[in-house]
This record gives structure tokens, C-alpha cells and sequence, in this order.
């Protein structure tokens, strides 16, 4: 049977991430390893210098599940290195509560999780929910997640590749479709407190308003701004291809003999 390895950066007990087990398991046998605890915006972490260990939970549907001290990139490398009695034919990760788009994939540990797979080979998802709302239905997203994992399997991905899931939180029957996007153009509005610490020496919060976005036609913010699903392929090779020719007039000897 088809080997589904689902993690996230939510930590194990996060409602979207039983929503996405439950869901995956109508396409494949799947095996949940997470972090014990929340790694938002933790970017592609990597644990090299402390030791990471493994243990088991039961859900709150009462399945078990492996648990780690590590980052949800960790969890992947771990299950792709056998610590745990696997091997994953797909890396799903997810339900993200709160949209990964645009540059957010820089920061997001869900889009991370997916990234580590693809450096072990496999084809990967990740997979967020448009909302911050603590008490979010994950059900559509859930559903979404298993077809486009289903197709994923039976068609395969090109090396190097990952597909980036955002669904809407709203109504099913108020969802217009899926549109096929590319990233857009994410707007922070971070705001840095300053407070003091009992000694009155000075330090910091980086705050401020959720991010925004441009909601432009074709693009991930886009889509999901006009009721749409959105399904953006990534691709783990980010060389500015279209400015190699530039660099190389520009004579870069940097001050070295030639």
C-alpha cells in the first residue's frame, strides 16, 4: 500500500493535522510523525547540534501517532532515515492554520516539511487554511488535500518540485473552484515593541497586523482573495536565471588576479 508520511508546523495536536491524516488515509496507509510543539514561521530548520528524539501519542480519534523534539523538517528526516518503521512514498504536510502565499514560504515550517522531502526525493504538499480562527473547519481542506495527493500519486511530480495547497476557509458552496497560480506579492506590516525587563534593560517583540497581500490575477493571494483554491507549484532551484548573462558582463574579478 502506498506510504503517506504527514507532518506540520502546528505541532501533533493541532486539529488540522488529524483533519489531513483522517483524510489521506482513503488514498494510503499513513504515518504521522510531528513536532511536540508549534515551529511557525521557523523557515527550513534543521536540528545538527543538540539530540532529537522520538515517542509516541495517541490522537484524540485514539490512533497513535510518533512525536519529536525537532523542527517539521527534522520530522521528515528522520522518517527518511529510518528512525521510524517507514518509508514514505509522498510527504504531506499541513493543515497550516493561516495561508502560506507569496513570500511566506520563505518563513513557513509546513512549506519547509514539504522542501525536506524533495531533497530526499519524494513528491511533497503542503497545505494551509486561509484563517487564524483557533476553532477553523478543516474539512474541505482536508477533502482538497486527499484528491490532490490521490493525483499526485497516480501522475508523479518533476524532480525538485513541490505543490503549495491554500483552500479558502469558507462554505464549501461558496468556494468558486481551483485556480493553478503562481506566488504573489505578500504585504507585512510589522511593527517592533520595545519594553523593559525588571533591571530596565530594553528588550523586543516584532508585532503588528496579520500580512495582507496584492490580490492580483494568476497569483496564490489572488485566488484565494476571489473565493478560489489555490495550487502553486514550487521548485527547489532559485537561480535568477533570466540575470546570468547580466552578472557575467559585469567582469567580476573582485579584485583577484585573472
Amino acid at each position: 500500500m502506498t506510504q503517506i508520511l504527514v507532518t506540520n508546523d502546528d505541532g501533533v495536536r493541532a486539529p488540522g493535522l488529524l483533519a489531513l491524516k483522517q483524510a489521506l488515509e482513503t488514498i494510503g496507509q499513513v504515518t504521522l510523525l510531528a513536532p511536540e510543539r508549534g515551529w511557525s514561521a521557523a523557515g527550513h530548520t534543521k536540528t545538527m547540534h543538540k539530540p532529537l528524539r522520538i515517542w509516541q501519542v495517541t490522537l484524540a480519534d485514539g490512533s497513535p501517532a510518533y512525536v519529536t523534539n525537532g523542527t517539521p523538517s527534522d520530522c521528515v528526516g528522520l522518517a527518511v532515515l529510518e528512525a521510524i518503521p517507514v518509508q514514505p512514498d509522498l510527504v504531506v504536510s499541513g493543515i497550516n492554520l493561516g495561508a502560506n502565499l507569496g513570500y511566506d514560504i520563505t518563513y513557513s515550517g509546513t512549506v519547509a516539511a514539504a522542501m525536506e522531502g524533495v531533497v530526499a526525493g519524494l513528491p511533497a504538499m503542503a497545505v494551509s487554511l486561509d484563517t487564524y480562527d483557533e476553532d477553523a473547519d478543516y474539512r474541505l481542506a482536508a477533502q482538497v488535500a486527499a484528491r490532490l495527493a490521490a493525483q499526485v500519486l497516480e501522475r508523479g511530480l518533476p524532480s525538485n518540485t513541490l505543490l503549495n495547497l491554500n483552500v479558502p476557509a469558507l462554505p464549501p458552496a461558496e468556494v468558486r473552484g481551483v485556480r493553478i497560480t503562481r506566488l504573489g506579492q505578500r504585504v507585512y506590516r510589522d511593527v517592533l515593541i520595545e519594553r523593559a525587563d525588571p533591571r530596565g534593560r530594553p528588550y523586543y517583540w516584532i508585532g503588528g497586523e496579520r500580512p495582507g497581500g496584492v490580490a492580483e490575477d494568476g497569483t496564490d493571494v489572488g485566488a484565494l482573495a476571489q473565493g478560489y483554491i489555490s495550487v502553486t507549484p514550487l521548485v527547489m532551484d532559485m537561480t535568477a536565471y533570466q540575470l546570468l548573462d547580466e552578472l557575467r558582463e559585469w567582469e567580476l574579478t573582485l579584485g583577484l588576479r585573472r
